[in-house]
């Protein structure tokens, strides 16, 4: 006689006999469905307020489930209405009225409305912000609460992914009488509500029973941290977590696709894996460099070892799956004496030291150890430096204390951030910049796509970073368990469909 030990924890003898856990005793009863799931996720977040930072880890826990913005992103990457439930565009492009949904609080009962949101988008835009995705608000020139449920936003310009970017994570709306205390105490009007944090550990959330639109199914979601591609393998087997949705290690999953009790999913996400070169440092302030070693790379070799496969490869920033994406993967050609005879034209002397930074996740540690190898080749000399997390988020991401770090971008189509005055890799280039203007203020789908293009073929010309390719999203969860994303279009392991078979 077995049963599982998660449902029953904590009941009494008349619950077992109700579920039929005990079997001979009354006859066969089906078990009520759980209420509860425990998702592994491979990093812990700095914080939990996806408003104050850039870290995917943020928005994998409370996008959807805490937090909501005025729209949202849906699993097929759709913009689809959130706390707005509606707007309409001017004619020129450039004012957007949202008809805010009425009645709607914050899980501390605080009131969600137009001056709210008003706020929130101020917030976000003012010169003081840290929000991560400043740039979704640069285009506002005015916002303005009409009345409690009209929300009235213009622009300086046309800006053809607004509607989009207000769905993204950093774009979510916090109370103003909670927003300090977010990072720690995130409190949002989403259909989960946060109950814990065991810092190392595990995020709790818990049902929210006065949500505004369709009640969750679930009652409680734990987010467990672990650390490792085996001690996740391990968790698994065990039935200590219910689903990893991004599974660390693919070498194992034709073990759970041999096993009934497992699903495996292997979908896409937005992360373009990347060797991030630091452009405001010698010697990668020369593109020469630069190309030299995009040519020492080897995808293929870096994908097969590192991602057994799975992954697809890309030669500029930007997914496949993506309209207006151009294949530029046979730009740099793994071609060893192109690399050396690059390096020599740009002064660089054999036996040059650098560092390659690696945070936490497989793929990069997998990754690096490959690269550096391809790198020694060419004549560098490569360390390679283990870091943790925050650590990584202090002195590479916001310090630029790095030469080459490998590491996942997983913002949906962010070619903005080659354009950014201060970002880590430190690309300064006035003809990028040119062309994302006019990426930005394009409203026409066609003219979009075109620069897109030409977007992509600029910073792959500029070899600003060693293009590798996109993370794969391998999921693998309990054959029961049914709602999970099979695509990442944004960051988010979103709950609300989420249910268990029976």
């Amino acid at each position: 006689m077995t049963f599982d030990r998660r449902l029953f924890l904590g009941g009494s003898l008349a619950t077992l006999l109700a579920a039929g856990a005990i079997a001979g005793l009354t006859g066969p009863v089906l078990a009520a469905a759980r209420k509860d799931v425990i998702i592994g996720v491979r990093l812990e977040p700095p914080h939990l307020d996806p408003t104050a930072g850039a870290a995917a880890a943020i928005g994998e826990i409370v996008y959807a489930n805490v937090f909501e913005g005025l729209t949202r992103v849906d699993r097929t990457g759709a913009t689809k209405p959130a706390l707005a439930e509606s707007w309409t565009i001017s004619e020129d492009g450039k004012t957007y009225t949202f008809k805010l949904r009425a009645g709607v609080t914050f899980h501390d009962g605080a009131p969600f409305d137009a001056t709210v949101a008003k706020y929130n988008l101020d917030r976000a835009r003012a010169p003081d912000s840290v929000n991560p995705q400043k740039g979704v608000f640069a285009p506002i020139e005015t916002v303005e609460a009409v009345d409690p449920v009209t929300l009235k936003v213009t622009l300086k310009q046309p800006t053809g992914n607004f509607l989009f970017g207000l769905g993204w994570p950093a774009s979510v709306m916090l109370s103003p009488t909670s927003a300090a205390d977010a990072k720690t105490k995130p409190i949002g009007t989403g259909p989960m509500k946060f109950v814990n944090w065991a810092k190392g550990s595990s995020v709790e959330l818990g049902k929210n029973d006065r949500y505004w639109g369709t009640p969750i199914k679930i009652e409680k979601a734990v987010f467990k941290v672990i650390g490792d591609a085996s001690a996740s393998f391990a968790a698994l087997m065990a039935g200590d977590i219910d689903a990893y949705p991004l599974y660390p290690a693919p070498e194992t999953l034709d073990q759970f696709r041999a096993d009934p009790r497992f699903k495996v999913v292997v979908g896409s996400t937005e992360g373009e894996t990347i060797v991030a070169l630091n452009n405001g440092r010698k010697p990668f302030d020369d593109v020469r460099v630069r190309r030299a070693v995009s040519h020492a790379v080897d995808r293929k070799l870096v994908i097969d070892g590192a991602m057994f496969g799975l992954a697809k490869p890309i030669g500029s920033h930007f997914a496949p799956q993506n309209a207006g994406y151009v294949d530029l993967t046979g730009k740099y050609p793994h071609d060893v004496a192109k690399a050396k005879a690059l390096l020599k034209e740009a002064g660089v002397a054999e036996g040059t030291k650098l560092r390659l930074v690696l945070p936490p996740p497989d793929y990069a540690r997998r990754s690096g150890q490959i690269i550096a190898a391809q790198l020694k080749a060419v004549g560098l000399d490569v360390e390679i430096v283990p870091m943790e997390w925050a650590q990584w988020l202090s002195d590479v991401f916001k310090g630029k204390n790095f030469d080459m770090t490998i590491i996942s971008h997983v913002e949906p189509l962010d070619l903005d951030i080659y354009a950014r005055d201060d970002y880590y890799f430190d690309y300064k280039s006035p003809a990028y910049r040119a062309i994302y203007a006019e990426l930005a203020a394009t409203v026409d789908q066609e003219k979009r796509l075109s620069l897109y293009r030409k977007a992509q073929e600029r910073i792959a010309e500029d070899a600003v970073n060693v293009f590798l390719f996109m993370l794969p999203k391998t999921g693998v969860w309990n054959a029961d368990l049914q709602g999970l994303w099979e695509n990442a279009p944004i960051p988010a392991n979103d709950l609300t469909e989420v249910s268990w078979k029976g």
